[in-house]
């Protein structure tokens, strides 16, 4: 095991590729909930019903995320990282600047088209994370990977605090729309100094290897065990953002709060997030384990998920406490991805790194469909109940199951 100085390390993460990958995905993460927090706000605006409404414009936006997945999943293989890096961003700043001029649209179905340019942006900013994972991964020293990785999550996610903030300070959900298209537009002339990875260039030379067969997974028993191991771990994360927090005002009558920001329970959870996702390497690095540091972080989730749905009568200060204890938990989303990207050769990496967290937000339209129909027959709180414990005894298992990755060397190929 090599032994780094201060200053080596300090080299390696501050890193050019570490720093564009970390504005890239806080960019992303701006925008990707963005949504969320002007949901109520834009759709009042626009005369559209919120919930019903909402629901189907973010189930737009989680498939779009799918798709795009798949696709900058295969491209990342097949023409390199850096192509994934430039495509999504313009695709999801342009995106999200056409949603701001939503209320100068008067001849057409505003909530379909809302819903369209959100499918939209689903797909740009798909690229977004699982190409930063793969170029960090593939250019830090195996014992930092976790580390740097950790960088990227955590500076990101941040994202989500600004977003709600600019909500706020502007005053108008079509700013915040057009600033953040306008921050991805910035962001993209940065992006011209990155260089590619050099384990992707030895690979693309080699004409022999199959790169970014996305079919791969399916065929092979081997590779589809480690693909679906690696969406499952993940999805706990997303049911706790997508029910909880996203859904966060439909438990407010129930828990007798007179009602609840989903923008503030949103911006909770991200500060959490945040800290968690930085501190999440480090905590592997001491365990010397990714398995043992997802594990704990998904029952300590558990826990707050817990006492958040069953521990009597809450004030919307209390919502927002559970709301940052879980946004702690999360923070093993760095790991996860880093994870999904360790497990796969590097013809396969970007197809696999970057379509496992699409995957993982596309079970979202599947736990509220899930959720809503629980709601027919249960209370608010036990559908969320019953939902989530499918989601964490998978999440579970998977990480029970998988293999352990910790300082392995990711210069292989998948025959």
């Amino acid at each position: 095991m090599t032994k780094f100085t201060t200053r080596e390390k300090i080299k390696h993460l501050l890193g050019f590729p570490v720093i564009i990958a970390s504005l890239g995905y806080f960019v992303d993460i701006y925008d990707l909930l963005l949504f969320g927090i002007v949901r109520i706000s834009s759709l009042n605006d626009l005369g559209l019903e919120a919930d019903t409404v909402g629901t189907l414009i973010i189930n737009y936006q989680m498939i779009g995320l799918v798709l795009g997945g798949i696709l900058w999943g295969v491209f990342g293989d097949k023409k390199g990282r850096l192509s994934v890096l430039f495509g999504s961003i313009i695709v999801y700043s342009l995106a999200n600047i056409a949603c701001g001029f939503l209320p100068q649209l008067d001849f057409a179905d505003k909530g379909m088209i809302y819903a369209w340019l959100r499918f939209i942006a689903g797909i740009g900013l798909a690229g977004e994370l699982g190409a930063g994972i793969t170029l960090v991964s593939e250019t830090l020293p195996k014992e930092l990977r976790a580390l740097g990785t950790s960088i990227v999550a955590g500076f990101g996610v941040l994202g989500a605090v600004v977003a709600q903030f600019t909500v706020e300070l502007a005053g108008s959900w079509t700013t915040a729309y057009f600033i953040g298209g306008g921050l991805g537009l910035m962001l993209l002339v940065l992006r011209i100094s990155v260089a590619e990875s050099g384990m992707f260039q030895s690979v693309k030379e080699d004409k022999s290897i199959s790169r970014g067969n996305f079919f791969a997974f399916f065929t092979s028993p081997k590779l589809f065990t480690k693909y679906v191991k690696c969406i499952l771990i993940g999805v706990p994360i997303w049911y706790c953002i997508g029910i909880l927090v996203f859904m966060a005002n439909q438990f407010a009558p129930e828990m007798g709060i007179a009602s609840i920001d989903p923008g503030k329970a949103i911006m909770w959870t991200y500060i959490s997030t945040s800290v968690s996702d930085f501190g999440s390497g480090w905590f592997s690095h001491q365990l010397q384990s990714r398995k043992k540091a997802i594990l704990y972080m998904l029952l300590f989730t558990l826990l707050g998920v817990t006492l958040l749905l069953f521990s009597g009568p809450k004030t919307e200060n209390m919502y927002y406490f559970y709301c940052g204890w879980i946004g702690l938990g999360c923070g093993f989303w760095a790991m996860f991805v880093t994870v999904s990207a360790e497990q796969f050769g590097t013809n396969l990496r970007s197809t696999a790194t970057t379509s496992v967290p699409n995957m993982v937000r596309g079970t979202v339209p599947i736990m509220l469909v899930g959720f809503d129909y629980f709601k027919t027959s249960h209370s608010v709180i036990n559908a969320a109940a019953i939902v989530g414990l499918v989601a964490f005894a998978l999440g579970i298992y998977a990480t029970l199951t998988i293999s352990e990755t910790h300082n392995r060397h990711m210069d292989f190929v998948e025959s």
